[in-house]
């Protein structure tokens, strides 16, 4: 039986877990074994040195649709299509011609992204991270606000289709981050079950905010890309770490 002490200390650990977690923590019942790793792919798993907000900025301009980087930003993880629409809908009066305004600029967007991603680099030491936790055992998945040709494109330039138990992009359900839709369907794809047997890592507060709406038993978020550490520090999370290529050591010593 714990001490009073002991349990406090239990919840007040607790409190920053996604809520399957948190129920875990709080009791004290044993939890499963982690059986799946979600990585999101942009500032995650590859490098991001800003072509996304850029591309988007542009796109946009081209349309007549004026947007700060700031306000992009703010953005970030989200579905790139969704974000268009976002914009188009908040800077220009809604009518017969907005559909059409939306996917000239999405079709500027992706062809800009695909531009700048003709020579994408991996994040130092994530293919590693990736093969490790495989070889572990540990299924491994990813989800992105690209839409699957984006992520095709870029899977197909650095050879990674065969890495991966699925591969989850935006267009691929009802709604992206921080929605957790995108989880769930890695979930069904791997065929597991029971969100105490996953963990979702990401660089935006829109990743670790689509992890705390999925109840995750792990929601990690990396400052490799997008935001700082102190930024992803004020969304729930269960760890802040540099980059993915310290997640196999974290999954083994505290998992």
């Amino acid at each position: 039986m714990l001490s009073r002490r002991q349990s406090l200390k239990t919840i007040a650990a607790a409190a920053v877990l996604p809520t399957a977690a948190r129920a875990a923590a709080t009791t004290g019942a044993t939890a499963p074994a982690i059986k799946l790793v979600v990585l999101d792919v942009g500032g995650t798993i590859i490098q991001d040195h800003g072509e996304v907000p850029n591309a988007m900025q542009s796109a946009l301009g081209h349309g007549g649709v004026k947007v700060s980087l700031a306000e992009i930003n703010d953005w970030r993880g989200a579905s790139k299509r969704e974000m268009v629409r976002h914009f188009v809908e908040l800077r220009t009066k809604k009518d017969a011609k907005s559909s059409a305004l939306i996917e000239t600029i999405y079709g500027d967007f992706s062809a800009q992204v695909n531009a700048a991603y003709a020579k994408v680099q991996p994040i130092a030491g994530a293919e590693n991270a990736i093969r490790a936790m495989r070889k572990s055992g540990l299924l491994v998945a990813t989800t992105t606000g690209f839409d699957r040709q984006t992520l095709d494109l870029i899977f197909g330039r650095l050879g990674w289709h065969d890495e991966f138990v699925a591969t989850v992009a935006s267009d691929e359900v009802a709604d992206g981050r921080p929605a957790p839709f995108m989880l769930f369907h890695a979930m069904e794809s791997a065929r597991v079950q029971n969100v105490m047997e996953v963990v979702a890592v990401g660089d935006t507060p829109l990743d670790l905010q689509a992890g705390t709406n999925a109840g995750l038993r792990g929601n990690i978020g990396v400052y490799s890309g997008a935001a700082t550490a102190e930024r992803l520090q004020q969304e729930r999370h269960t760890h802040i770490l540099p980059s993915v290529a310290e997640l196999p050591d974290l999954l083994r010593s505290q998992f």
